[in-house]
């Protein structure tokens, strides 16, 4: 049988050994595996009544199996999932160890139970583990069967006489199928076990969850193949010195991509939080200089959190860029930015920034608030405490206009804020948002700056700036 090396990050497949992977450059990932004769090959399955190789049908004559959605009873897991889970989908869930994981799944396998029969699958831990973590939790339903195992064919042997809606494996690295000579967590193993539990979930039409862990880069570890096979990718982000956690959606062929379910660790589990914006938010009422409110729309929620900057003199040679829950790269830019187009020397100072809260946000939505913060930490001038700061910020110093205006002015008000500072471009949406809020619009930065910090008098007076 022939051989090849394939690399256990990124699949790059080789008829020799390297010590690095020229596709990932990662060193010494490259293992030997196995050819999978064709004979071995999982075959046979149909979705339905129609096998994979059926012969092609026009497309007015394709039946709609979409049927109706299991809800969850957790309205932010509902929320990633696009209004619920779709039968005979494949969702992908990965984290960071320690993160949650099985703790969360565990909580949506009690759930789905109290309507379904649910399988859950762990590789990881033993039974009595799983009923420690179960009665302190508190759950206790009858329709949740438990099994500890790692061998693909000896859990397949249980599918037939439970009949599960729902089967959860926690998680595909552990686990191992027959058909495949490597061991458990290699590339061909993954590969294998995702197909058949993907092609399972579709002739069976049972909704499956397979948990994956991540790799010190924060990938998904072992192939990403993982995210070609499923059918919804949700990542478990958080930080372990915070106690929210965040179900981001990175994949969904069901309903929309990057949107966010947002839950508290508990020492009773994790619990959803149906206003975010609570949390992210200063409980100060004294504003200080270096922070800023922001909007940021993940998916289709928009949430209020609040950006700090601190800008110091340097004690070194290099000043230093620090950056929490920001990309730095971005904000380097926008550092540039600063120093370019208001003339400001920014070389020799220390620029820390941060979101609150442990979130990250990459949307350009938010750069004004940065360059804000920042000037605001540079003068020790707060801003006023009602005022929220939409805006993207391009090279040449122009607020550029951003999507969705209506949502989030909505959510500045219902928070509490009375003025919010918006792009120039966007003021012919007019006051679709809210009509008693008062809108500030700025084309330029140096424009921006002006209306905040020279201006400021008139906000806090509650007097619209044209």
């Amino acid at each position: 049988m022939a051989q090849s090396f394939v690399c256990q990050t990124c699949g790059f497949r080789s008829l020799k050994w390297m010590g690095r992977c020229p596709e990932c450059s990662e060193w010494n990932s490259l293992l030997e595996v196995p050819a999978l004769s064709r004979s071995k090959a999982f075959s046979g399955l149909s979705v339905g009544d129609i096998p994979f190789d059926a012969p092609p049908i026009p497309l007015p004559q394709l039946e709609n199996e979409d049927g109706e959605r299991i809800t969850l009873g957790i309205c932010e897991w509902d929320r990633v999932l696009g209004g619920g889970l779709v039968r005979g989908s494949v969702v992908l869930v990965y984290g960071d160890p320690g993160i949650g994981k099985s703790t969360l799944l565990l909580q949506i396998s009690d759930k789905l139970a109290n309507q379904k029969t649910v399988l859950y699958i762990s590789g990881e831990e033993s039974t009595r583990q799983i009923k420690i973590r179960s009665d302190r939790l508190g759950l206790f339903s009858s329709n949740l069967h438990i099994y500890t195992g790692t061998c693909l064919e000896q859990m397949m042997g249980y599918i037939d006489p439970l009949k599960p809606q729902v089967v959860i494996l926690d998680s595909i690295q552990t686990t191992y199928t027959d058909r495949i000579e490597s061991p458990p967590g290699s590339l061909s193993q993954i590969k294998e076990l995702a197909t058949q539990w993907m092609y399972l979930s579709k002739q069976k039409n049972i909704a499956t969850f397979l948990v994956g862990h991540v790799t010190k880069a924060g990938s998904i570890a072992g192939p990403r193949v993982l995210e070609h096979i499923v059918d919804t990718v949700l990542g478990l982000e958080g930080d372990r010195h915070h106690a929210f956690r965040i179900l981001r959606s990175v994949k969904n062929r069901y309903g929309p991509t990057n949107e966010i379910g947002l839950f508290e660790m508990t020492g009773h589990g994790l619990i959803e939080v149906t206003e975010p914006s609570k949390l992210f938010l200063n409980p100060h009422q004294e504003p200080y200089a270096g922070s800023v409110v922001v909007c940021s729309l993940e998916g289709t929620r928009p949430i209020l959190v609040e950006m700090q900057a601190l800008v110091s003199p340097g004690t070194i040679g290099m000043a230093r860029r620090t950056c929490n829950g920001v990309d730095p790269n971005r904000a380097a830019l926008l550092i540039a930015v600063l120093e370019k187009r208001l003339g400001l020397y920014l070389q020799d100072k220390d620029i820390y920034l941060n979101v609150v809260g442990g979130l990250k946000i990459d949307e350009p939505a938010v750069d004004l608030g940065i360059i804000l913060a920042i000037y605001s930490s540079l003068k020790d001038c707060p801003l006023p405490p009602d005022l929220a700061v939409i805006g993207e910020v391009g090279l040449t110093g122009e607020i550029r206009p951003i999507y969705q205006c209506a949502v989030r002015e909505k959510e500045v008000w219902k928070r509490g804020f009375r003025t919010c500072l918006l792009p120039s471009a966007n003021k012919s949406d007019g006051k679709v948002g809210h009509n008693e809020l008062n809108i500030i619009h700025a084309e330029t930065v140096q424009e921006a700056i002006e209306f905040v910090f020279e201006k400021k008098h008139l906000l806090i007076e509650g007097r619209e700036i044209n």
